[in-house]
């Protein structure tokens, strides 16, 4: 079973330029691991009048996982590393599976810990061992 996961990036007082950047090194990590795909989102079609058949939705992504145990916790470790990347700069990344979602932003890291753990254990249920 194919599981899709849809994050969505914020960085405050990013213009959108740095936020499509932002979001393709992330991508790039993201490629790195044991997951089938990810694509930038697509934020649907683009206004009349207008040459693009569809619009990127700026700051997000659709990881489409693979059926191995780790997938999930790869991810979301991956998506941890790039908010303490942030410098002083808040960063927030919304991860939403099955129609669960989890923000993750300023929160100590044990919260962050508490957080994840529970959601994780929500979805790693359906991945196998390989």
């Amino acid at each position: 079973m194919t599981r899709q996961l849809n994050l969505q990036l914020g960085e405050d007082g990013a213009s959108a330029e740095r936020l499509d950047t932002l979001t393709g090194y992330l991508r790039q990590e993201l490629l790195d691991l044991d997951v089938d795909d990810v694509r930038r989102a697509q934020g649907g079609a683009a206004p009349p009048g207008t040459r693009a058949v569809d619009i990127m939705a700026l700051g997000g992504l659709v990881v489409t996982l693979g059926r191995t145990a780790g997938g999930l916790k790869d991810v979301v470790a991956a998506v941890r590393r790039w908010l303490a990347r942030g410098d002083g700069v808040r960063r927030t990344v919304k991860i939403e599976i099955d129609g669960d979602t989890l923000e993750l932003s300023e929160v100590s890291a044990t919260e962050q810990d508490r957080l994840i753990t529970l959601f994780v254990s929500r979805h790693a249920r359906d991945e196998v061992d390989p």
